[in-house]
């Protein structure tokens, strides 16, 4: 017989110290989407399963938590990305023509771990702009990720690029079915020449050889220059690898620390993203921090099919990896009904300061502050000294 107070694997609560950098990381990045003009929405945990997967894919079906709601016998969801919602937002709640810039944060619920450290309780940040079809969006959209990761205290960020189109473009004109696509992406996504090779047997020969040119399409800038050599000239290919080296000169000059590399094969998501895509980056990561990119099919199930772009990130993710903070300093003062001392004490709060008042028989509290400071009573009225 398990515990009572055991909680379901890759569940876990969050302790204050943890608690506290990650509301943080909650504000830091959304007062950042804020100065960018990005407008807050809270959308439900759970809503009917048709709305949160629509025109998701089968991945994220796999992902979802469903129930019966017994006011209603429909079937609902708990939400494992905040995207579609945001997109019905958009589509049907807000129904605006121009430009739309949403940000967004809470917790999401996935059946299954993304890998043995994984939550199955991430906690979901992110940004997206609605209605702008041309490259400014997505370079926005960057900007804000690559400025926000930095506000959290991260560095030597690297930058690695992709693009549906890509593969979409050496594929174009063939009768490939979901589940021989699936198998691509997996061969592709673990450079598996092999697999490609059986899969492309029976593809015209320029396909066959873009395919297997594609694993090896990774690195610098030069990879671009590559992609034009060995892949075929068709609109889609010329105009993914055209946005790419746009994308990566505009980061070059605005964010010249950041590292910028590309990989050609890469397909995640190839059922949801409809142009570039990006991830994030940075040393300690086992995994990218944050992933984004061009989605412009998002909101056709929803009745508007509006262009889209942005990106999410998991904020516990950010809070592991990130530089810990010091713990915040704080004053130390006694309990007490004296009027003088919670008038003092008020003032401190209302100054901004930290004030832990020790309870009485309980002389080590407040683990989480450093009290570097205390409230003492002198010459008849409280002074603070230092500890």
């Amino acid at each position: 017989m398990s515990s009572a107070w055991l909680l379901p694997e890759h569940i876990a609560d969050v302790l204050p110290a943890e608690a506290r950098r990650l509301e943080d990381l909650r504000r830091t990045l959304l007062e950042m989407a804020r100065s960018y003009g990005f407008e807050l929405v809270m959308p439900p945990l759970l809503e009917h399963l048709e709305s949160l997967l629509s025109g998701t894919g089968r991945a994220l079906d796999l992902r979802t938590f469903k129930l019966v709601d017994q006011l209603s016998g429909r079937s609902l969801g708990i939400r494992a990305d905040a995207t579609p919602q945001v997109a019905r937002i958009d589509a049907h709640l807000l129904n605006r023509q121009g430009v739309t810039r949403l940000c967004y944060c809470g917790p999401v619920l996935h059946t299954r771990p993304q890998s043995a450290q994984s939550t199955r309780e991430p906690l979901q940040l992110g940004a997206e702009i609605y209605g702008h079809a041309g490259l400014e969006a997505d370079l926005e959209v960057q900007d804000l990720a690559l400025d926000g990761l930095r506000a959290a205290g991260l560095h030597k960020l690297v930058l690695d690029l992709a693009d549906a189109r890509i593969v979409r473009g050496v594929l174009a004109g063939l009768a490939v079915d979901g589940a021989q696509l699936t198998e691509v992406a997996a061969a592709l996504a673990a450079k598996d020449n092999a697999s490609l090779r059986r899969l492309a047997a029976a593809y015209p020969a320029d396909t066959r050889e873009a395919l297997l040119a594609l694993p090896g399409l990774y690195g610098d800038a030069t990879v671009l220059d590559a992609a034009r050599r060995v892949l075929p000239q068709r609109p889609m290919i010329s105009a993914a690898l055209q946005d790419l080296a746009k994308l990566a000169g505009h980061v070059g000059r605005a964010h010249p620390d950041v590292q910028v590399g590309f990989d050609l094969a890469d397909m995640g998501g190839y059922a949801y993203y409809s142009g570039a895509r990006f991830a994030v980056y940075a040393p300690g990561a086992a995994d990218a921090l944050l992933r984004g990119g061009r989605y412009d099919e998002v909101g056709a199930v929803f009745g508007r099919n509006r262009p889209a772009v942005g990106f999410s990130t998991d904020l516990k993710v950010l809070a592991a990896v990130a530089v810990p903070e010091s713990r915040r300093t704080a004053v130390r003062a006694p309990w007490g009904d004296d009027p003088s001392l919670r008038q003092a004490v008020r003032a401190l709060r209302e100054r901004g300061e930290t004030v832990v008042c020790i309870l009485p028989g309980h002389d080590n509290e407040g683990e989480e502050f450093d009290c570097d400071r205390e409230l003492v009573a002198a010459g008849g009225q409280w002074v603070l000294r230092a500890l």
